[in-house]
């Protein structure tokens, strides 16, 4: 070997450390955070990233002129935030359902579309979703034109023995809903996440 080839092999030597420093490289995994708090001009939720769900939502409801239509606008994931995903939605009875209502938003595009964010989605039984959460959704709206601008909590509640699916997001149990009103008044709700057997209005619960 001579003094030339030597020199080369000992810089390729000091080189190959056993990192890789290229573009490639994979960033370590990040540690999953039992609470993240996302605050837009739309909802502020706090979020679960190992149940891959909400762990609360607020938001107000008020009286708008609709200026957009959802059509066309897909729900998305969120860079900073560990949510659920389409996977998790895909082939089984669990709807994509919003926490914070797109129909309450369609003010502007803007703000319709950051309802179709998952930090908005939950894992919700579909007849549910489409029936008494829905006519809830719309008597809400109606009160907001009727007595102004309400503000909207809703609690998802899970337990030792809540779902967990293949794809790794976990179902809820059900969902607290916590309406005040302009004067202070509170109505609240709970909706078990199974099929409903009553009207919207016989959810309604005692407010603590």
């Amino acid at each position: 070997m001579n003094k030339l080839t030597l020199i080369f092999l000992l810089i390729f030597l000091s080189c190959s450390d056993g990192t890789n420093n290229g573009t490639d490289e994979k960033e370590p995994p990040r540690e999953l955070r039992s609470e993240v708090i996302v605050e837009n001009n739309v909802f502020k939720v706090s979020y679960n990233e190992f149940l891959e769900q909400a762990n609360w939502i607020e938001y107000e409801v008020r009286q708008i002129t609709k200026a957009c239509d959802r059509s066309g606008m897909n729900w998305y994931t969120e860079a900073t935030v560990h949510t659920s995903d389409e996977a998790d939605y895909r082939n089984n009875e669990w709807d994509r359902a919003h926490l914070a209502p797109a129909g309450a938003f369609t003010d502007s595009c803007e703000n319709l579309y950051q309802t179709f964010s998952f930090l908005n989605c939950t894992l919700q039984l579909d007849v549910l979703n489409q029936g008494e959460w829905a006519q809830l959704e719309s008597q809400v709206r109606s009160w907001a034109n009727q007595y102004g601008t309400l503000d909207v909590r809703i609690e998802l509640a899970f337990s030792s023995t809540s779902l967990v699916l293949q794809t790794g997001a976990t179902v809820p149990d059900g969902y607290y809903k916590f309406i005040t009103f302009p004067d202070g008044s509170e109505r609240c709700f709970f909706f078990e996440n199974l099929p409903t057997t009553m009207n919207w209005d016989e959810y309604e619960i005692t407010c603590n």
